[in-house]
């Protein structure tokens, strides 16, 4: 009986551990990023994967600002490499923040600047 028991609590235990392991990779993460004129203030960034929405603020970087993500090693000035999904739903006025839809980041290395502010091209790791 103490076999049996003790049986029953090893499967709810793993059935309980590998639910939270599943609802884990299906939390979205919020990334925020400021914007001051000419820069990013995150200079570079690592994050583990899973699905992230990007959140940028115009902190009187330019009329209006944005955000490109793509993958490291790809050309940023062609939008066919642009990550879409990475966009902010519209462009971020001075003062004001706006968020890109979910994106899902796998492992690998990525570039983000912002073609309106002429930022640098900085990166972002996935481990």
């Amino acid at each position: 009986m103490k076999n049996l028991v003790v049986g029953l609590f090893l499967v709810a235990f793993t059935l309980t551990a590998t639910a939270q392991d599943k609802m884990d990779k299906n939390v979205v993460k919020t990334v925020s990023f400021e914007q001051t004129e000419g820069e990013f203030t995150q200079k570079a960034l690592t994050l583990s994967e899973g699905t992230y929405v990007f959140s940028v603020t115009n902190n009187n970087a330019a009329l209006e600002v944005g955000l490109v993500l793509i993958e490291d090693g790809k050309d940023g000035s062609k939008p066919e490499n642009h990550i879409a999904d990475a966009y902010v739903s519209q462009m971020v006025k001075h003062g004001k923040t706006e968020s890109s839809k979910e994106v899902v980041l796998k492992k690998g290395t990525y570039k983000y600047f912002c073609p309106f502010n002429k930022t640098p091209q900085y990166t972002l790791v996935v481990k």
